[in-house]
């Protein structure tokens, strides 16, 4: 019998080998692939390099140009947003030194309103480059030297007058008339009035950083001095006669006038103390005070109580000179009260729409 021959242990195991090799080379291939793949998917994906932030800052460049003739005056450049319309003031005087900040008036346009200090650039920007237009304001004063000067006049001037100058009166008629007690308390409310004014500009306003030009001042001081002259004049004079119902009238008036300057002051103070605690949602409320419940009636208190002094002082004294001055007063006082009840009704349109501006009914 024939024996099926095997092949012999090593070339069956070199064959092995070969086909064996091919598959094993294959399946570790297909294994490290994987392997790999795995790596990656447990590695997670894989971040970029942050980049790097470069930090770029934007600038404006403002034109300022003349509201009459158009022409450009200058070029403010390298305005950072956050800057306001008073930094660019700045700018423009250290440019143009004849025109310091306060005088400068810059428009957005040729008719429109002026710009308020502390508008942002950013807020008026449409583009990099914005055009304003100057307008020169003239010569301008603080509110504070503007108020002292305007009371000041009057205080000093009806005191020469009361003195009896001998510029102003006659020598001989001014000893041998007796002087009536209304003469001297006249001067003596007059007075009052005007060192209640300059102490609370002094102590009670606050007044803005703006200015006024110097020719309000010039009218302001006009009015006062001038008036304040008439007035003193009539009274302190050695043939002035005292009024037709003698002390009832001149007591009566006398109270009612101090009444008026003591609410007027506490009014004053209770505006400046809602200025101070920035308390500004709503609209002053009467007080313990008493003087303070005029809140009640009209928006405008202190006018009211002004108005009341010099009526008051017109009865209390009965010279016409101080009648024209008080009627005057009276008219500016209520176009002033009506400007700002309409500001008042914007911002606190509840608590102040059933109420009146200066005097109840009537204004």
């Amino acid at each position: 019998m024939l024996k099926r021959q095997n092949p012999s242990a090593p070339e069956h195991r070199r064959d092995l080998a070969a086909d064996g090799g091919a598959l094993s080379m294959s399946h570790n291939d297909s294994r490290s692939f994987f392997n790999l793949s795995q790596l990656v998917l447990s590695a997670g994906q894989i971040k970029p390099s942050p980049a790097l932030k470069h930090s770029k800052i934007t600038y404006f460049e403002v034109e300022i140009v003349d509201v009459q003739s158009k022409r450009q005056i200058c070029i403010v450049d390298k305005v950072l947003p956050a800057s306001t319309v008073l930094d660019v003031k700045h700018k423009f005087h250290k440019a143009c030194p004849q025109w310091y900040p306060s005088r400068v008036g810059l428009q957005l346009e040729r008719n429109g309103p002026f710009l308020k200090d502390s508008i942002s650039i950013q807020s008026l920007a449409v583009s990099s480059i914005i055009t304003l237009y100057f307008t020169d304001l003239g010569q301008q004063v603080g509110w504070t030297t503007f108020f002292l000067t305007e009371y000041t006049g009057p205080l000093l001037i009806y005191l020469l007058f009361y003195i009896r100058l001998s510029t102003i009166y006659d020598q001989v008629e001014s000893t041998k008339n007796f002087r009536h007690p209304v003469v001297h308390l006249a001067c003596f409310c007059h007075c009052l009035h005007y060192i209640r004014h300059l102490l609370e500009t002094l102590f009670v306003h606050k007044f803005s950083e703006g200015h006024t030009p110097l020719k309000n001042m010039m009218k302001g001081c006009a009015f006062y001095w001038g008036f304040t002259s008439w007035i003193a004049y009539y009274i302190n004079h050695p043939r002035y006669t005292p009024p037709s119902f003698g002390h009832k009238q001149v007591s009566y008036a006398a109270f009612a006038f101090l009444m008026c300057e003591a609410g007027n002051h506490f009014i004053n103070v209770a505006l400046a103390h809602q200025t101070n605690t920035g308390n500004r949602t709503c609209f002053p409320s009467p007080t313990y005070n008493p003087f303070t419940w005029l809140f009640l009636l009209v928006s405008c208190p202190n006018y009211t109580y002004e108005a009341g002094s010099w009526i008051s002082f017109t009865v209390m004294t009965q010279t016409l000179p101080v009648g024209i001055f008080a009627f005057l007063m009276v008219i500016q006082m209520s176009l002033w009260a009506q400007k700002k009840h309409k500001l008042y009704l914007k911002r606190f349109y509840p608590e102040v729409r059933r109420k009146a501006a200066m005097i109840p009914i009537i204004f």
